[in-house]
């Protein structure tokens, strides 16, 4: 049994990795919203793959995934991320009763989190890990998004993963999506892609797995990280999320972008690589 805590989680990254003022934040993530160009999307929507950074780096990417949601009205989001942070378990949810970010107060849907921890401990025999007053950015950074893109409010279901296991992503996916079932749901993984090569490298492995994305095969992503082909930091989560949309329906993977730290800083000789796709199923 998960224990909650009443407080909300108190952002440490606000100031830092995006702006603190609610007015500058709002005006950064429409922005990054309304300059986001998709080409036409074929399906409906199950998820999105954003990448995690600072927003003046990754956001611009990060606005083409959110801005293929507009229009659509959860009732309940699952944000799945890395663990970037060492932990003994492998997969970790927060023990607060809501996220807070400056655009204010994200309630934690307590019903999907019992379901979902029922399930993993049917599968898996290990539940979730629930940690208070984390400092894990790349869950949190997601968050501004949803609350401008979506103009009502939502619930979240917040997953961070440590482990780096495709049977346990495998079984992570399948209780998601038995958690997120009959609900009006969407799935967001947080990932960034390949970390400190060149920019000509970075752009060579990042190809590979966005490839690897589009091809929908959350296995071969596990084979492309060992045999050192393409990387993402988040990949315990993207793929939990790719085998969660498959069982809900999706039958693609649309990537919208694709940028690197040094398209932002000049600096090509060392830089992150980053990525954004929509997880769709057919329409109707």
């Amino acid at each position: 049994m998960i224990q909650i805590l009443q407080e909300p989680r108190p952002s440490p990254i606000a100031g830092s990795w995006y702006p603190a003022d609610p007015s500058r934040l709002s005006a950064m993530v429409d922005g990054f919203l309304e300059q986001a160009r998709l080409r036409e999307i074929y399906g409906q929507p199950v998820g999105i793959i954003a990448p995690h950074a600072g927003l003046v780096y990754s956001g611009a990417t990060a606005g083409h995934a959110f801005a293929a949601l507009k229009g659509l009205q959860p009732e309940l989001v699952a944000v799945v991320s890395p663990l970037h942070h060492y932990h003994e378990d492998l997969l970790l949810t927060t023990a607060h009763a809501a996220y807070q970010t400056p655009l204010g107060r994200l309630e934690v849907d307590q019903e999907s989190l019992a379901v979902l921890e029922k399930a993993l401990r049917g599968r898996l025999d290990v539940g979730l890990t629930a940690i208070s007053k984390d400092r894990e950015h790349s869950l949190e950074i997601e968050l501004p998004f949803l609350q401008r893109v979506f103009p009502n409010p939502i619930k979240l279901l917040p997953v961070m993963v440590r482990a780096q296991n495709p049977q346990v992503s495998r079984l992570l996916g399948e209780a998601l999506a038995e958690a997120l079932s009959g609900r009006n749901a969407l799935l967001v993984a947080s990932t960034d892609l390949s970390h400190f090569y060149d920019q000509a490298k970075a752009r060579q492995l990042d190809e590979t797995m966005l490839a690897c994305f589009e091809d929908f095969d959350p296995q071969r992503a596990f084979e492309l990280d060992l045999q050192g082909k393409g990387f993402a930091c988040g990949l315990g989560a993207v793929t939990a999320v790719l085998w969660a949309c498959r069982a809900l329906g999706a039958d693609r993977v649309q990537c919208l972008a694709y940028a690197t730290s040094g398209d932002v800083t000049g600096d090509f000789s060392s830089v992150v690589g980053y990525g954004a796709a929509v997880i769709l199923k057919p329409a109707g």
